[in-house]
């Protein structure tokens, strides 16, 4: 195995001096065609590849960004480190991933305290950026000592927040209209004809299920009432759809249709209802406020709220780089949710119905 050449070798055989080469390493335009044509022909010639420390060296970047997100295994987090790392290869940068596991029923006693404790393996790491996935951020009431060593970070390095904005948070924050999302599902409901609706899912004390819920409510409260009966909290997993349905089912009678706070808590509540040998939406109808990548497979299909994640992972991408670069950030256009009207919410069985009625 031939021995490595270094940026030293490669300056003397271009018959350059080292800080070009490191010029042309970076791609920077401030070098002439013919110099950089004679540099990078040394560079194909000898296979050389610069290592990590050797460009943060040059450039006193790492090209690499941090992510940070609280459980692994959710599909909306799932699917937004997908188009995180795509486009942040497609832009030179490489991904450090941090799961701090403090979401879901496996969460620790103490998550704010765990997190800011990945704050400062990231500094240490010195990583360009910074995007944050949920977490402690995300609550009504922020812990304190979260917010202050949070804004500590943002003071060493840009941080991207995809959430909603706190005031005490200096960070840059891309919203979602959660708020939008379960007014389309909750109207789509009552257009469909069904006036009893109940709402299910959602850790209480977060931001996206007070949003979601509070629209419920005011979506609702223009066409019928709500009674406190029909809503069952709990949190964003197949289980707590499961458990909160279960819970539904000793109300009677049971409403006509519900909104869940998102995909997989549907699909719990699916899963609950069979086990009564209840139908979907036959005997009660299902939608979601929040699609996840496989709900079209689900049976019966979810109708469901397409929130555009992957575009709002690609903006937080495209922000934390101009940040990086102390360029101008772009403005945001808010990517509105779009209603998917799927098999679960019964619109399609009813119109087949009312067609029928109209052909006999």
């Amino acid at each position: 195995m031939e021995p490595k050449i270094t940026i030293k070798e490669i300056a003397k055989l271009a018959g350059v001096s080292v800080s070009t080469v490191s010029r042309v390493l970076n791609e920077s335009p401030s070098v002439s065609d013919k110099k950089r044509a004679i540099v990078k022909k040394v560079i194909d010639d000898y296979n050389f590849q610069p290592s990590m420390v050797a460009r943060s060296m040059i450039s006193n970047k790492t090209h690499t960004i941090a992510v940070l997100l609280t459980d692994i295994t959710n599909p909306y987090f799932t699917a937004q480190i997908e188009q995180i790392e795509r486009y942040g290869r497609e832009q030179g940068y490489s991904l450090l991933m941090f799961n701090t596991m403090t979401a879901g029923h496996s969460n620790s006693d103490n998550p704010a305290a765990d997190e800011i404790k990945v704050f400062e393996t990231i500094i240490e790491k010195q990583v360009d950026g910074v995007i944050i996935l949920g977490g402690e951020i995300d609550r009504e009431k922020v812990d304190q000592d979260y917010l202050k060593a949070l804004n500590q970070l943002n003071d060493q390095v840009p941080v991207v927040i995809i959430g909603q904005p706190n005031p005490d948070c200096s960070c840059l924050f891309i919203e979602r209209d959660e708020a939008m999302g379960a007014r389309l599902i909750t109207t789509h409901l009552l257009a469909s004809g069904y006036h009893r609706i109940g709402f299910i899912g959602g850790e209480p004390g977060i931001k996206i299920t007070t949003q979601r819920l509070t629209a419920f409510k005011q979506t609702m409260s223009i066409y019928a009432e709500v009674s406190n009966s029909d809503i069952e909290l709990s949190d964003f997993y197949i289980q707590d759809g499961y458990s909160s349905m279960t819970t539904m089912l000793k109300t009677k009678p049971l409403p006509d249709a519900i909104v869940a706070i998102n995909d997989r808590v549907g699909q719990g509540a699916i899963r609950a209802l069979a086990d009564q040998h209840l139908r979907v939406p036959e005997d009660i109808a299902i939608g979601s406020c929040d699609a996840f990548p496989d709900a079209e497979w689900m049976v019966p299909r979810m109708t469901t709220i397409n929130q555009h994640n992957e575009v709002l992972a690609r903006i937080a991408v495209q922000q934390l780089l101009h940040l990086i670069n102390n360029e101008q950030l772009d403005s945001v256009q808010t990517h509105l949710p779009e209603l998917i009207i799927r098999e679960s919410c019964g619109a399609k069985l009813r119109h087949q119905q009312t067609e029928k009625s109209d052909n006999t």
